[in-house]
């Protein structure tokens, strides 16, 4: 993805990780194999591999920059990190830093840090390690957090699911030393950073997942966190996740959300998709897809 301007608003991607990722299967229990195969024509060559049989994914978050603010939304797993439930995950050792610095921006220059939810491969880098203690990457920075999402990780601690993805204590070491510094904000659902940045609220993949919407000049876009793990969902909004905390509730925001934005000019920027990322989605008589 290159550089994406909203009206005077510009939008730079920031790739963790990105390459082959779960088995449809896994990812999507849902799915169903014939249903992906018929969605080939539009789904390969970007987001689905056919010799492995894999989806390909990525892990990113999104540099913003409007006329007021520098804003990073979704700080993917982070370096250092134990994560033995999740091999790719465990001990990190990436350039994420660099690489923004390499868009002009250091940890010291980052206004506002603001996570769609609090899932581990979103909150990673809210940390970093030093002295031996994890405290705030970004030192300036405000960080937002809905108030349901972080009400619910205090009351119930990290999430348990077996196998890849589990959170390996992601809340203690990077969410609450944000907190305790006293770079938390914790908003609810009418929260608006600016007069181009609100908040809007899709719950049911977590409890206070929200999507970002970006309003600039008359061209809009949304960030759509983990509403959308991958493209495929635009034609079966059904197909849940296996890591959807309402299984119910995110059904049914995912087919909201996709209803409607289909076929309008809305620039969707999800957290997985892979390159080149930035879409549409457009709806025919046989549903919708992504393009891109």
């Amino acid at each position: 993805m290159r550089k994406l301007a909203v009206g005077d608003v510009t939008v730079e991607r920031v790739v963790e990780a990105e390459g082959l990722g779960f088995p449809p299967e896994f990812l999507l229990p849902d799915s169903d194999t014939a249903a992906i195969a018929a969605q080939l024509d539009w789904l390969e060559p970007h987001f689905f591999d056919r010799e492995s049989g894999r989806f390909i994914q990525s892990v990113q978050a999104y540099l913003v920059r409007t006329p007021h603010h520098t804003i990073l939304i979704d700080t993917c797993v982070g370096n250092g990190k134990d994560r033995p439930s999740t091999r790719a995950w465990h001990q990190l050792d990436t350039p994420f830093l660099g690489d923004l610095e390499r868009l002009g921006v250091g940890p010291e220059t980052v206004d506002y840090v603001m996570c769609t939810h609090l899932h581990v491969d979103h909150v990673g880098w809210n940390t970093q390690l030093k002295d031996g203690r994890w405290v705030p990457t970004f030192p300036n920075a405000k960080y937002v957090f809905h108030k349901t999402e972080y009400d619910h990780w205090v009351a119930h601690g990290d999430y348990v699911t077996p196998g890849p993805g589990t959170s390996d204590g992601f809340f203690e070491d990077s969410v609450l030393p944000v907190v305790e510094a006293g770079q938390a904000e914790i908003v609810t659902a009418d929260f608006a950073l600016d007069d181009t940045i609100r908040l809007d609220p899709t719950p049911g993949h977590s409890p206070g997942h929200v999507c970002i919407q970006l309003e600039s000049q008359e061209r809009r876009a949304v960030f759509s966190g983990d509403l959308l793990h991958h493209p495929v969902q635009c034609r079966h909004p059904e197909w849940n996740s296996r890591y959807c905390w309402d299984q119910a509730m995110s059904r049914a925001t995912r087919k909201r959300f996709v209803d409607r934005h289909a076929d309008e000019d809305v620039l969707i920027l999800p957290a997985h998709f892979a390159t080149p990322t930035v879409g549409r989605i457009t709806g025919d008589r046989d549903g919708c897809r992504y393009a891109v």
